[in-house]
């Protein structure tokens, strides 16, 4: 169990569908250790438990599309689903727990709401970042146009400076015969 956790497996398996975070059902179901149709038959059985807020029911192009992620490529042929899939947020996956009561079941939603909790904390971290940035471009923009003024100024500078740091070009000596100076070069000399 422990070691489907620490591999990221949870946190690799949180999706963002219509604006919210998800877990699938099948994800759910093979982190509980039963077959996915066993869980969605508790979810059905206990269905007041679960407003739209706690549980999406997928749409086909949805589904379509996260089977396309998850494995490269819509799997073609025989068999599959016949349902659409299951999406649960944090707090379906909390209402989860009162329906599957084993000690795995436990312990899963124990590591699921950890992996809400982390994503919550590096998305948070995300949004400070993004806020510094923003806050850098903007004084960016203020100095280059307080500078702008003084570009061609500035622009000129450094173009005298680079003329300095690059030293003069040495005359090389020509390569070949070079006729005496002075005189025929096609007359004998005496």
């Amino acid at each position: 169990m422990s070691e489907l956790i620490k591999a990221g497996f949870v946190d690799g398996r949180i999706y963002v569908i219509r604006g919210k975070r998800v877990i699938m059902d099948q994800d759910l179901a093979a982190l509980y250790g039963v077959a996915t149709k066993v869980l969605n038959q508790a979810v059905k059985r206990h269905s007041s438990r679960f407003p739209e807020d706690f549980m999406l029911r997928l749409t086909p192009r949805e589904q379509s599309i996260l089977l396309r992620c998850r494995l490269g490529a819509a799997q073609s042929g025989r068999g599959g689903r016949r349902y659409l899939a299951l999406a649960f947020t944090e707090q379906g996956v909390a209402m989860l727990s009162g329906i599957l009561t084993s000690p795995r079941a436990v312990q899963v939603n124990i590591a699921i709401m950890r992996a809400f909790v982390r994503m919550r904390e590096v998305l948070a971290g995300h949004k400070a970042l993004a806020r510094r940035l923003e806050a850098a471009e903007r004084r960016l923009a203020f100095h280059d146009a307080a500078l702008g003024e003084h570009a061609e100024e500035i622009r000129a500078v450094f173009a005298a400076l680079r003329r300095l740091m690059t030293p003069p070009l040495k005359p090389r000596p020509a390569i070949g015969f070079k006729p005496p100076e002075g005189g025929n070069p096609g007359a004998p000399s005496s």
